[in-house]
């Protein structure tokens, strides 16, 4: 390891620069963050801007006021206040928040509860001082802060300030040194890159700040709910969550695309160790089934959303836990924690295939249905057989790793049975596309995506699958059918990975600069730093599963898929384990990248150009490690930096070790697609055509179901 390390330094001295591009970096350098800028100010208010970091420290506000400041981006923490004089008695200053300029308003804050608006916390300033929120009150994300005075008197303030709290186990001055990095020619890209980065360490909370669900029974559209994020998530300080205003806990689901983003831009294992030791450490002991989302190791106060939901039932969500753990293993080459929780692994699989019938799929009861709030779970449903065909091979893959494979050809049957049977009952060959279910015409983004992912479609479907989910776009993005209106970025960043191993990485690419860039972080409603959780197919923000579109997370991790399409993919640097990895650059129409990484592992980075007729591509993996170098097209060698030469045969080359290699290219050669390897379960340019907006419907499911679902459960077990 000592010289791997060593050589990951000799080589970022010369091709691969440590952490560079810092420029695109959205982290602060340090904590104490003040507003760049005043959004609007209404009333009587003197010098608003004071406040600003450009201010000169002196703001008044009298009567009924209130001015919004605007960070530049969106943060999270704790707000504190400094007051310098005041004039009258009964001077209250109330502080509220908002994420989208969007949700500004007079009466509260943008939305944590499932209707409603949260209430603004109002402070009682009888005298000059600092005045802090409490701790419960950290507010995760948000853009805006709005500072108003309800009373006959005034208030001046000297500054106003918040204490950056993510990334909390971090030094101060450390949260952006980046151990990953993304440029390419396309600027689009870049900052799509490190937007998602960004998000990431956003959701990266004090693990004492969890659980915005407090208010959850709140029905009243007309009145404020009350808020706090006080439980404690994880054994350590810290957690990742899904969104940093909320849901701020630990769900399996968004780690299969959080995670490994994380390891590829910050390489924050200790925070994915943590938080995944606790969504496995709540495995039932008699079953072996894992939680929908991890519960709090301490809530106060105690509620029934908990109660409930720890005892709902996801097929695919307690998969998605199983994959958590490979991730995991995959990037940190944490053997002793893979092998301390392998039998959790084994409990958990065969609970899943308890499911698989007669017909070599697996049914999905109706017990099991919950998912990412889409509609139709259930029955023999693709994306929850073709997750399980992904889990199977990851399964056969970590036997290996632990040197426990005795039950491989059980789980290599299984696989193939559902590979079989998938293809036979669900493939629609009129659509090119699989449906839901055998009892329906829905053709879904998520199992078609998962399909591809998996390998259950083959290339040539998988081909099929790509050029028909594409088909669909609409102006805002990819649609997902079966969660009636809604663009998803989580599901869609399934579908980025499905083009790639299409072998389309134009259409991942476009629908990357067009969906993430153009939209959901330039569109002026965004944080235009952060990427939201959803919103609909007409590009309103409304998020068709939720009654308040105010609680819409515009700082979520399961958003940010184009990180991991970008530098697995486009790049072409793919962990498969701590010694093995494959390199497939598929640049698609972008003419150059340069990437990379460092985990536990070692440091991993590509460079690819072309032009003129030329492609130039060079690499570099951890020493002690060997791959696969796929470039279909390429015509050439591999030479070392000691000189040792590799030809590529039909455009492959296997068992190379871990080193620095350069492309020695002969005759025409290019990239391009390069191929698609048909599965990924070990591990401005050109668009195409113009997306086709889709006109398809399905039924919605909202989050009132679920928490009716809960609900019922909680009532249950009362009974």
């Amino acid at each position: 390891m000592i010289a791997s390390y060593l050589a990951a330094l000799a080589f970022a001295g010369s091709a691969f620069a440590a952490a560079p591009y810092s420029e695109y970096i959205l982290a602060p350098s340090q904590r104490v963050l003040t507003p760049v800028s005043v959004h609007q100010a209404n009333g009587s208010v003197t010098n608003p801007s004071g406040l600003t970091e450009n201010g000169n420290g002196n703001t008044a506000l009298a009567g009924r006021s209130a001015v919004t400041y605007d960070y530049g981006k969106n943060i999270g923490g704790l707000v504190s206040f400094t007051v310098s004089s005041v004039n009258g008695t009964g001077n209250y200053i109330g502080i509220s928040f908002s994420e989208s300029s969007f949700w500004i308003s007079p009466d509260g804050s943008d939305a944590t509860q499932n209707v409603g608006i949260d209430e603004t916390l109002w402070y009682l300033v009888n005298a000059t001082g600092d005045y802090t929120l409490d701790n419960d009150h950290q507010r995760g994300g948000f853009r805006y802060l709005n500072v108003n005075h309800n009373s006959s008197g005034s208030v001046a303030l000297s500054s106003i300030t918040t204490n950056f709290t993510a990334m909390p186990h971090y030094a101060d001055d450390a949260m952006r040194d980046y151990t990953g990095y993304f440029h390419c020619n396309d600027e689009i890209l870049n900052r799509v890159w490190y937007a998602a980065a960004y998000t990431d360490q956003l959701c990266t909370i004090p693990s004492t700040s969890g659980n915005s669900l407090v208010d959850l029974e709140a029905n009243n559209t007309n009145a404020t709910t009350y808020w706090w994020s006080n439980s404690t998530l994880t054994n350590g300080s810290q957690a990742l969550v899904d969104g940093a205003k909320r849901d701020k806990l630990i769900w399996p689901g968004d780690f299969s695309i959080s995670l490994p983003g994380v390891f590829l831009s910050t390489n924050d294992q200790s925070t994915l160790k943590l938080s995944v030791a606790q969504l496995l450490s709540e495995q039932n002991a008699s079953t072996g089934q894992l939680h929908y989302v991890a519960s709090p190791t301490f809530e106060r106060p105690a509620s029934a959303f908990f109660e409930g939901i720890s005892q709902v039932y996801s097929f695919t969500y307690h998969l998605y836990n199983l994959l958590a753990l490979n991730n995991y293993y995959i990037y940190s080459g944490d053997l002793e924690f893979l092998q301390q929780n392998w039998y959790r692994f084994q409990f958990g699989l065969n609970y899943s295939l308890s499911s698989v019938d007669s017909t070599g799929l697996a049914y999905v009861g109706e017990n099991a249905t919950a998912d990412w709030l889409r509609v139709g779970m259930g029955a023999r449903n693709i994306e929850a057989n073709s997750v399980l065909a992904y889990t199977l091979t990851t399964a056969i893959s970590l036997a290996y790793a632990v040197n426990d494979t005795a039950l491989i050809p059980t789980w290599q049957k299984y696989h193939d049975n559902i590979v079989s049977a998938a293809n036979t009952l669900l493939w629609d060959d009129a659509a090119g596309l699989f449906k839901d279910n055998e009892t329906t015409t829905l053709h879904p983004q998520d199992g078609n995506s998962w399909a591809v992912l998996s390998g259950v479609a083959n290339a040539s479907r998988a081909a099929t699958i790509s050029t028909n989910l594409h088909a669909r776009w609409g102006p805002y993005g990819a649609p997902a059918p079966e969660a009636g209106t809604t663009v998803s970025p989580f599901i869609s960043g399934f579908e980025l990975q499905a083009h790639f191993l299409a072998g389309r990485p134009e259409y991942a690419i476009a629908l990357m600069e067009y969906m993430w860039g153009d939209f959901m972080l330039d569109d002026p409603r965004m944080t235009n730093s952060t990427f939201n959780e959803g919103y609909d197919v007409s590009g309103a923000l409304h998020y068709p599963a939720y009654e308040d579109d105010a609680r819409i997370s515009h700082a979520h991790g399961w958003s940010t898929g184009p990180l991991l399409a970008l530098t697995n993919y486009a790049a072409g640097l793919h962990v498969i384990n701590s010694t093995t990895w494959l390199v497939q650059p598929q640049p698609g129409n972008l003419t150059s990248i340069d990437a990379g990484f460092t985990t536990a592992i070692g440091t991993f980075g590509a460079k690819f150009s072309s032009g003129n007729g030329s492609v130039q591509y060079s690499f570099q993996t951890p020493s002690g490690t060997s791959g696969t170098v796929k470039m279909s097209g390429v015509s050439g060698s591999l030479k070392s930096a000691n000189g040792t030469m590799v030809p590529l045969v039909n455009g492959m080359a296997s068992g190379v070790p871990g080193g620095n290699w350069t492309l020695l290219t002969t005759g025409n050669s290019t990239l391009g697609g390069n191929g698609g390897s048909g599965s990924a379960s070990n591990g401005t340019s050109g668009s195409g055509s113009g997306p086709v907006p889709y006109t398809g419907s399905a039924a919605k499911i909202s989050m009132g179901t679920l928490i009716g679902l809960v609900a019922v459960t909680a009532f249950t077990l009362v009974l």
